[in-house]
């Protein structure tokens, strides 16, 4: 792969979409030999094969990731978009961003991991590390604490009370707004707020959020009908298993968005 494309893929993950101008651009702070808006055109109309391996497609001058593409939302993430500024990592970083599962693991999602490591799995720490990307991924794709606490159910995790709710819900918080979301440019909340004076931050409810079982603390069961329609309760889905629908595409990018 060229670095002009490794550029692409990793600027499409990153971004979500990115305009070609801002490809040459931000190539062009990075390396010594410059290229122009034809030389990205002509790897995006002779690689469209590696563009789709990738999950990159290449429309009307932008390239988008098909998460955005697939679900008809290219207008609304633009608008989105619209004057806010770029994140721009350094090369190192930024290249890392050509594999579609690399995330930034900050303070923050170590703060929660370290957490729930100890709480929750008795110092195992692979079981903390795939919560944690779970959490993580809902933060990047459409925070809810209902779509949050739905990881924990998945893998049967009971809290001791409210106050432990409340402990992990502020670690959720934490890594929510350090998260670097496409509809920022890559900016996490917290950086665009300090930068924009903007309300971008995820505040906490005003109310606590109530989870009880039948020994104190409730929580939900997800549930699903099978084809005999007898309901039964979903196995856990791996962010980067096939999505059930069939779609062929990762859960975490499909249904799981």
């Amino acid at each position: 792969m060229s670095m002009v494309m490794d550029y692409i893929i990793a600027l499409t993950n990153l971004y979500g979409l990115v305009h070609r101008d801002k490809v040459v651009e931000i190539y062009n702070m990075q390396n010594d030999e410059n290229i122009e808006a034809a030389d990205v055109d002509d790897k995006a109309n002779n690689h469209v094969d590696e563009l789709d391996q990738n999950f990159v497609e290449f429309y009307g001058g932008y390239f988008v990731h098909e998460a955005i593409m697939e679900f008809d939302e290219f207008e609304q993430e633009l608008a989105k978009r619209r004057n806010k500024p770029f994140y721009i990592p350094n090369q190192k970083e930024l290249l890392k961003y050509k594999d579609d599962l690399y995330f930034e693991r900050t303070k923050e999602y170590h703060a929660l991991k370290k957490y729930v490591q100890q709480h929750f799995f008795d110092g195992d720490a692979y079981q903390a590390e795939e919560l944690c990307a779970e959490i993580h991924d809902v933060c990047e794709l459409g925070f809810s604490l209902d779509n949050v606490f739905q990881a924990f159910e998945r893998q049967g995790i009971v809290f001791e009370g409210e106050k432990q709710v409340q402990e992990v819900m502020q670690l959720v918080m934490d890594l929510s707004n350090n998260v670097r979301l496409w509809e920022n440019n890559g900016f996490t909340p917290h950086e665009l707020h300090s930068r924009t004076e903007q309300p971008m931050l995820k505040p906490l409810p005003d109310e606590p959020y109530h989870m009880m079982d039948k020994s104190g603390m409730t929580r939900k069961t997800t549930t699903a009908t099978n084809q005999d329609g007898k309901t039964v309760v979903n196995k856990k889905i791996g962010r980067n298993d096939p999505c059930p629908c069939g779609s062929g595409k990762k859960y975490k990018k499909c249904c799981g968005a």
